[in-house]
């Protein structure tokens, strides 16, 4: 039963967030929403006007209320589905890592979703790393893990996703956008994490047992 709740919690929490990226930034008119020009947090934002002295770009999120609901609750489910899939995965250090730096993650997600970027930046960049370095660091993490059945099945996605979320982080904070655009790039820096718990909560969803899977 554990082991198919953090399924789900990890499944609804990738199916939340991908969705309010969809319908959050179609509701935005005047600017249209651009995956490529805009960053994630955009879409949370409480005012509209000219943001980010850095990189500046016209943000009006419309919706901004749902979104930042959506940061919060898929990052409860991500934290809530790593403590209830602890035992499926077996201890062992890495494990434990994984485990840990997805409830961090989680973390972070809440964290942006309370503080919009625009109404605490300070507290929001923070959540922001919380979700870019645990996150991916959760992945290699997994991919080391040698003592649980699950994560030994995931082991080479596992390294492959983190690898390409922790090349994104370094592209995205560099401001390298490869030719997809900054905020393209912010995208291949968060989404593997949810593409990793898709993979482990399916598996999970298929095991009959709450003991550790073998």
């Amino acid at each position: 039963m554990r082991n198919r709740l953090a399924g789900a919690c990890w499944l609804l929490a990738t199916a939340s967030f991908v969705v309010a990226n969809v319908i959050v930034g179609l509701a935005w008119e005047q600017p249209g929403f651009s995956w490529a020009e805009h960053n994630i947090s955009d879409l949370g934002n409480v005012t509209c006007g000219v943001w980010d002295t850095s990189r500046p770009r016209p943000v009006c999120s419309p919706w901004h209320p749902a979104m930042n609901a959506v940061f919060v609750g898929a990052g409860l489910l991500l934290a809530f589905g790593a403590l209830l899939a602890h035992r499926a995965l077996r201890p062992g250090r890495a494990a434990a890592v994984a485990v840990a730096s997805i409830v961090a993650a989680g973390s972070g997600y809440v964290l942006a979703g309370l503080y919009p970027a625009d109404v605490d930046e300070n507290l929001h960049v923070l959540g922001a790393l919380l979700v870019f370095a645990p996150g991916n660091a959760a992945m290699l993490a997994a991919a080391l893990a040698g003592r649980s059945p699950l994560l030994r099945e995931l082991r080479t996605v596992s390294a492959l996703l983190g690898l390409l979320g922790l090349a994104g982080t370094v592209l995205f904070l560099s401001r390298v956008d490869a030719g997809i655009g900054v905020g393209g790039m912010e995208r291949v820096a968060v989404f593997p994490l949810f593409a990793w718990v898709t993979a482990a909560g399916l598996r999970l969803l298929r095991s009959r047992r709450s003991r550790p899977l073998s």
